[in-house]
């Protein structure tokens, strides 16, 4: 079977509005630009996106932010970016923060077929106890927050210690940049780039990557 497309538009002609991605990415490192101004030409909007950070005000996510198609956003950093801070506080855009380590492993849990799990990061804060402002309204006030999460106690080397639990998350698309990729839809990711990239490839429902050189993926 050959997986191979013949243009970026083509890649991402199925993705639909409302569409759940997951979109891979550090920084701007190993994030799927062609991809992504692919899918800002292609004109899909109310778009929610699950990455590690919106990219930068003029590239990226950014792009598509600045363009309004973001409706919600999944990330663990929200730094270096004017346009994200301004829709958020002003009430334009849904953002919900989650520990970095979190979002790999639920994003990771996703693609194993795996529902919850249990993690200690977070216990006895509002990542746990809810309360975190996911959307403000325009006059400033909180208008969606986080609700409480399901707590258990472990037994760990004797100590009884409170746990998270977090729910996986599963993508309607995945978008991620590999350094090496086949016909038969094999990656090869490279150094630094790495990052986030398998695991956003494992959960989404179908992925769509964009390779630097293309051939043999071993």
């Amino acid at each position: 079977m050959d997986k191979v497309v013949r243009s970026a538009a083509e890649a991402v002609a199925d993705v639909r509005p409302g569409s759940l991605l997951a979109v891979g990415g550090f920084g701007l490192c190993g994030i799927p630009s062609v991809l992504i101004q692919a899918l800002l030409e292609q004109g899909a909007d109310d778009l929610e996106v699950v990455s590690n950070n919106c990219g930068v005000d003029d590239w990226g996510l950014g792009l598509l932010l600045r363009a309004g198609r973001i409706r919600r956003m999944v990330s663990s950093y929200v730094g270096e970016n004017k346009e994200f801070a301004r829709q958020y506080l002003s009430g334009e855009l849904e953002v919900e923060p989650t520990p970095q380590g979190t979002l790999a492993e639920r994003l990771r849990a996703g693609g194993s077929g795996i529902p919850a799990f249990y993690t200690i990061t977070g216990a006895g804060t509002q990542v746990a106890e809810g309360g975190l402002p996911w959307r403000y309204g325009a006059d400033g006030e909180v208008v969606v927050s986080s609700p409480p999460k399901e707590t258990h106690v472990f037994d760990v080397d004797g100590v009884p210690t409170t746990f998270v639990m977090e729910r996986a998350i599963v993508a309607d698309v995945g978008l991620v940049r590999a350094w090496k990729g086949d016909r038969h839809g094999n990656l090869v990711f490279r150094d630094a780039a790495r990052n986030f990239n398998p695991l956003c490839a494992m959960a989404g429902r179908v992925t769509v990557a964009e390779v630097e050189e293309p051939g043999r993926a071993r």
